[in-house]
């Protein structure tokens, strides 16, 4: 099914297929490791939440294990107890206090930004725009010196486009190595030099007595990192391809700018910037119908889940007064994004500025869209816009 040329473009045709015919679908990834794929709201929603579907493949296949301690000290890659500790650590540093005061700087930022290419008449929103707000936000919230910022963006987009979140054994890419010694140098810095920024806090968060251990907080910061902006670069720029290709609902945001919330919202569950999440079987379990054996790898679909009939009505409508915040693109659970409010804010200020700023955007004739390799992530590597 990834194998198809033109999922990576249009994976939603492939998805309205598989949900009423075969809503949880035996597939390959693209390293052909086996995954049963669940499409149906109601299955990936439960999914989300069963306590039999884990993170971490030891703890489903007897003699398996990661093969980096850096995994096993994610929270993206644990299960409790060991998420809960690590999950509640980090939160005491990334509260949702700590992100609404972001909001001049991110502001500050997205005006920068169009400033730089305001004269010029056009640019290519992903580079100037969609990557650049979303990485300069999480390295100064962490306080990576800003001149890093393309090393993060060359470590990150290979980090996920091998595929290294999604496969079952993971190819470590020479990258994540390299993030971590650079990381690892930083968090020694601050250890001796405090400073007012994410790893500090980190540094000295405490629960009990209980702290981050080395490895640990270096850990949590490439998941910072990563997630922090691979999420909303891509709401950002499929959210904006997304907007002009509908100039109706892109006219009714430039009217009534107060639709700002709730059209984040919307473009969240449509666009889907994280395409499906993984788990394993600890058990043998039964999802719509088919049974699960215990040590399968399981991919919940929330981009198919979002897109469900039985979830919205007229899901592939783009309605921007209509957005919930009851899609799953952000998961479910104790799982759910740590960084949700973050790119909540970032998205409104990113689209209500760039619309502000530039009210005649529109797309550079005859250029074809390139996607992103990756199927975890769907994203563009470009896109030339006018104004």
């Amino acid at each position: 099914m990834f194998a198809q040329t033109h999922y990576r473009s249009d994976p939603y045709s492939t998805l309205a297929q598989l949900r009423p015919e075969s809503p949880v679908y035996q597939t390959h990834l693209p390293d052909g490791s086996k995954v049963y794929f669940v499409t149906r709201y109601e299955d990936v929603q439960a999914g989300l939440k069963d306590g039999r579907l884990i993170k971490n493949i030891a703890g489903a296949r007897e003699g398996v294990g990661e093969n980096n301690p850096m995994y096993g000290s994610s929270m993206l890659k644990t299960d409790p107890p060991e998420h809960t500790r690590l999950r509640a650590l980090a939160h005491e540093a990334f509260t949702p206090k700590f992100v609404s005061q972001l909001r001049e700087r991110i502001q500050q930022l997205a005006d920068q930004l169009l400033d730089a290419v305001q004269d010029r008449g056009s640019m290519d929103l992903i580079t100037d725009y969609a990557f650049p707000l979303p990485i300069t936000v999480i390295t100064e919230m962490l306080g990576v010196p800003t001149r890093d910022e393309d090393r993060f963006r060359k470590w990150s987009t290979t980090l996920v486009d091998s595929g290294a979140l999604s496969s079952e054994t993971h190819v470590v890419p020479p990258e994540l190595s390299e993030m971590a010694q650079y990381l690892g140098a930083l968090v020694q810095e601050r250890a001796r030099t405090p400073q007012d920024d994410l790893i500090t806090r980190l540094l000295h968060v405490e629960q009990s007595g209980d702290k981050l251990s080395p490895i640990e907080l270096i850990a949590t910061l490439v998941l910072l990192l990563v997630a922090g902006h691979e999420t909303t670069v891509n709401l950002i720029g499929v959210g904006a391809l997304v907007l002009l290709q509908n100039p109706d609902q892109l006219e009714k945001l430039k009217q009534t700018p107060a639709l700002i919330k709730p059209a984040v919202e919307e473009l969240l569950r449509y666009v889907n910037p994280v395409q499906f999440v993984n788990r394993f079987a600890a058990q043998d379990l039964e999802i719509g119908g088919v049974s699960i054996p215990r040590g399968a790898h399981v991919l919940l679909s929330v981009a198919s889940a979002d897109h469900d009939p039985a979830y919205s009505e007229h899901p592939e409508t783009l309605d921007l007064a209509d957005g919930s915040n009851q899609h799953l693109a952000f998961g479910q659970g104790i799982h759910y994004c740590l960084g949700a409010p973050l790119a909540r804010l970032e998205g409104e200020i990113a689209f209500a500025t760039l619309l502000r700023r530039f009210p005649t955007l529109h797309l550079v004739e005859d250029h074809a869209l390139e996607w992103r390799s990756t199927i975890e992530i769907r994203g563009l590597k470009s896109l030339p816009v006018e104004f």
